[in-house]
């Protein structure tokens, strides 16, 4: 099976300047995710930081790493999808006579999310599964404290239940953006937003902080002090 590790990191960030590259502790956030993923390459492997920005492409070059390509800007504004982007990096590769069998999409956002998750994720997929998405279970259930207003404006449950204690409600997931195990040939046919045939890989609360502003930055340092990742 042929991997294609798709690191997604334009340069530009409203949230928090710079973030793919500020420093975390020791070293610039996306490096969490390069480590994450070198151990894992096989022989027919590889990983690609996808990025318009000259500044993550040193940084990522420092640690050994080809960037292959500089994105298009058309590829690195607002309106830019994430299945556009994939379908950029698979056609180059396929202009240079590589192809592969799964996109495994990782977030440098994503600083604790692990090999060992990335490893435990994979092993979940098999040929007749469209995507295997890393989840948490969310703190908001929509069965117990989401609601949305009706024609007269009152507030009705977004999903009806009886229950009167959160733990009694169906759990619920999220994406939580650490991890997308994607096949190749599943992307021809759909947007993975799209796909039918999705299953969950389930992490933390803890792994799966995603930085986006100083106050996730924050939780994150102190977590990885924490758990020493």
């Amino acid at each position: 099976m042929k991997i294609l590790y798709l690191i997604p990191a334009r340069g530009g960030s409203k949230g928090l300047k710079k973030k793919n590259i500020l420093k975390l502790l020791d070293k610039p956030m996306i490096n969490y995710t390069l480590d994450a993923v070198l151990p894992l390459l096989g022989n027919n492997d590889e990983v690609c930081v996808s990025t318009d920005n000259k500044e993550i492409k040193d940084v990522v070059e420092k640690n050994g790493i080809k960037v292959p390509f500089i994105r298009p800007n058309y590829l690195a504004s607002d309106s830019a999808t994430t299945k556009d982007v994939i379908n950029h990096a698979l056609e180059w590769y396929s202009n240079n006579n590589k192809l592969f069998d799964l996109v495994v999409l990782l977030q440098p956002t994503s600083p604790l999310r692990t090999s060992i998750h990335i490893k435990e994720c994979l092993k979940l997929w098999n040929k007749d599964i469209d995507m295997i998405v890393s989840v948490k279970e969310t703190d908001a259930n929509p069965y117990y404290v989401l609601f949305e207003e009706d024609q007269n404006l009152f507030l009705k449950k977004s999903k009806e239940g009886s229950f009167t204690r959160r733990q009694d409600c169906p759990k619920v997931y999220e994406y939580n953006g650490a991890i997308y195990v994607i096949s190749v040939d599943s992307l021809k046919h759909k947007d993975f937003n799209n796909f039918d045939r999705k299953k969950k890989y389930l992490m933390s609360k803890e792994s799966s902080i995603d930085v986006d502003d100083f106050i996730d930055f924050n939780l994150a340092e102190l977590m990885i002090k924490k758990l020493n990742v």
